[in-house]
């Protein structure tokens, strides 16, 4: 969806632009950082009926949670090393997971 809307506001998929991998990714960031502090998941989440929960107690998350977990996410690193569990780093360093609605 970043890239979609990146790449509509910036003359298409043929339009040039010398900073629209920057700008996808600052979007990403953007909308996955405020989506998940807010309202619990992000637009993908709730496209596939998943939501981001406290690791402890089912909770909801923090803001700092949200920061945490999207700056690792970002890294993608973190996002596809994952535990016996199945939680990605960026989920345990964090203390989040991702739940079923």
């Amino acid at each position: 969806m970043s890239y979609a809307i990146v790449v509509a506001l910036t003359g298409g998929i043929g339009g040039t632009s010398s900073n629209r991998e920057f700008s996808v990714l600052a979007l990403f960031f953007t909308e996955v950082l405020f989506l998940s502090a807010l309202q619990g998941a992000s637009a993908g989440h709730r496209i596939v009926g998943i939501r981001i929960v406290r690791f402890s107690d089912k909770g909801p998350i923090t803001p700092k949670q949200a920061l945490i977990r999207t700056v690792l996410l970002c890294l993608v690193v973190t996002a596809i090393t994952y535990d016996d569990d199945g939680r990605g780093v960026h989920e345990r360093l964090s203390n989040t997971v991702l739940i079923r609605r």
